[in-house]
């Protein structure tokens, strides 16, 4: 799974704190801290119509973590929602479109670690491409990475942090095995989820998903788990097992730039009969309905 170019995105006008400009001339300083330390927040959104699904969910997950980090001069909601307003409007882009917030703690005044050498507040950047759902709806093929996601104790997960390295080193394993993706475990050799997205399995009927001890809380994870609940579909939060996956009749992964993907192979080994299965599609299409219920309008 290699995200194509779209030539659509060619001339994309971005948003540096609050300057829109061409993509090619964008540039952000050496001294920010994105740069420095990758110490930086983020939120993917999905643009439909006009609406962006679940907004509100999506920046309180990114002040969250500004605070968790102790940023300064975060920017109040209400101005970062007028900033992505006016870089969709400068696109022209209504609908299939993708849009990645990314919010640093801001310029440091010499390169260094200390977080008391920002001393000018945030920097927001907003990036808003033409891009589908990337992930194949005909199934995906993941592999079980080597690497495992740590600790709350070690690194709070529940920032949405722009450090990534371990996703990235994940994400080389499974292109070196040819797959879409991989499967990270926690130290306790449970599942938390792949580079990419949430896992859910359908176990003996029942919806399955691994708790988020170590891996961030999900925007569209929440948004199944939500379906489930009104539409009386049993499901359960608990700790997973990879040995549990021979027994999942199907299995797959959430997110914003995926939405909802069936996964057919995990190692080799076929998930059910091979085939996208009636719970992820009955799923798909609840979200489907969802996403077009519940935007928030963003454009007139």
């Amino acid at each position: 799974m290699l995200q194509s170019y779209d030539d659509r995105n060619r001339d994309l006008i971005v948003n540096i704190g609050g300057k829109l400009i061409h993509r090619d001339e964008a540039g952000v300083s050496p001294f920010d801290s994105t740069v420095q330390n990758g110490d930086g927040v983020w939120e993917g959104l999905r643009l439909y119509d006009g609406k962006i699904f679940r907004l509100t969910e999506h920046l309180a997950r990114l002040r969250h973590g500004a605070e968790r980090l102790q940023y300064q001069g975060v920017p109040g909601d209400d101005v970062i929602r007028n900033e992505l307003r006016q870089t969709l409007e400068a696109n022209n882009m209504r609908d299939g479109v993708h849009v990645r917030l990314t919010l640093s703690r801001g310029r440091k005044y010499t390169s260094g670690l200390d977080p008391r050498l920002n001393t000018e507040g945030c920097m927001l950047i907003i990036l808003a491409e033409h891009k589908s759902p990337v992930y194949d709806k005909t199934g995906l093929r993941l592999v079980t990475s080597s690497l495992r996601r740590p600790p709350e104790d070690v690194l709070d997960q529940k920032i949405h942090s722009c450090n990534q390295l371990t996703s990235i080193l994940a994400k080389l394993e499974a292109n070196a095995a040819n797959a879409d993706d991989a499967i990270l475990l926690d130290t306790a050799g449970c599942i938390a989820e792949t580079n990419a997205t949430h896992l859910f399995l359908v176990i003996e009927g029942v919806v399955t998903t691994p708790t988020t001890r170590a891996c961030p809380e999900g925007i569209t994870r929440d948004a199944v788990l939500s379906l489930c609940r009104a539409n009386g579909i049993a499901h359960k939060v608990r700790q997973v097992r990879p040995e549990e996956i021979s027994s999942a009749t199907e299995m797959f992964c959430t997110g914003t730039m995926g939405e909802i993907a069936p996964v057919l192979t995990v190692d080799g080994y076929t998930i059910g009969d091979g085939e996208v299965g009636p719970m992820t599609t009955r799923l798909s299409a609840l979200f489907s309905e969802l996403v077009a219920r519940e935007g928030e309008p963003i454009l007139s």
